[in-house]
């Protein structure tokens, strides 16, 4: 076995934005602003669940989780992306960028779960809603919610030792922070068995979840249609459009991301899905929770009540 990191490159650098040189100020402002407003947005969200006993059902319990993962997934990547823009190093050793690899993988894996547990707790809602307290009870909850987070963090770090075993014979990354494929195109030579694991794992993460929610909603869509009153309808369906909603966006993203042709894009291209994935897609909880959810504006108006009066 070639012990490669330990002879090839220990360092990396970030390509980043070059391409952009004119424009690295503006970017740092409008993405430093949506990452406040990430930060902040998904913060307020858990504190209200975690205030209003009426949220304080499975649906706002798996929405905390989300928001938590989505958090972290933010302080992964958009701070050392932020330093690059107004000239703070750009290198990052063979050891952090196989650590920053890791969680961005774990908390990308772990929220695509999250989103197909969410739509079973949906399925079961109106589905079944006479067994719902039974079926979805706090145990199960927190087996989901664990199961989850151990399952995306150990595909994580299979992924991640498969690849930081590899010998690298290039040392500059053609992105603003090491993803699967601007890494793997560092290494010398990419056994096909990378190929074969990455590909599998996008199927698992991104497929398989995507293809469990399909099927929840058509037997969720029929169960709605079957009900007599349109408003009888409506009221139902309110309560999964907040999550249909970020589901096709979120999932959206990943496809194009990791199921493109390699050559299919331009670097630009490339670094507009990346953005979108990395810096948009995590402000999409607060912003359609808040905006769409009867639920949580009433909480947070409750909350934003009390602090007045007080």
């Amino acid at each position: 076995m070639k012990t490669g990191n330990f002879t090839g490159v220990r360092e990396f650098a970030f390509q980043g934005f070059s391409n952009f040189q004119d424009y690295q100020l503006t970017l740092f402002i409008v993405f430093f602003a949506l990452y406040i407003l990430t930060l902040a947005g998904n913060i307020i969200i858990v504190t209200i669940i975690r205030i209003d006993h009426h949220l304080h059902t499975p649906m706002y319990f798996f929405l905390s989780i989300l928001s938590t993962s989505e958090t972290f997934y933010s302080l992964v990547i958009i701070p050392r992306m932020l330093g690059s823009l107004v000239g703070l190093s750009q290198t990052i050793s063979l050891e952090c960028c196989g650590t920053q690899l890791f969680f961005f993988l774990g908390f990308a894996i772990t929220n695509c779960l999250l989103l197909a547990v969410m739509g079973y707790d949906r399925y079961v809602a109106i589905c079944n809603p006479l067994r719902y307290s039974i079926v979805m009870n706090w145990r199960v909850c927190v087996i989901l919610a664990s199961s989850v987070c151990a399952t995306g963090f150990i595909l994580s770090l299979v992924q991640a030792v498969s690849i930081f075993r590899l010998t690298f014979c290039n040392s500059l990354i053609d992105h603003f922070f090491c993803d699967v494929r601007p890494v793997l195109n560092l290494a010398c030579e990419v056994p096909v068995i990378n190929e074969i694991l990455t590909l599998v794992l996008s199927l698992l993460v991104i497929t398989a979840p995507a293809t469990f929610i399909f099927i929840s909603y058509v037997l969720i869509i029929s169960t709605i249609l079957k009900i007599a009153s349109a408003e009888g309808r409506k009221k139902t369906f309110a309560t999964c459009a907040s999550h249909l909603t970020v589901v096709v966006i979120h999932y959206g993203c990943a496809s194009i991301a990791y199921f493109k042709p390699k050559s299919d894009n331009t670097k630009e291209q490339d670094q507009l899905i990346s953005v979108t994935y990395t810096v948009i897609t995590p402000l999409l909880n607060p912003v359609v929770y808040s905006l769409r959810n009867k639920e949580v504006q009433d909480a947070l108006r409750k909350v934003l009540g009390r602090k007045s009066l007080s």
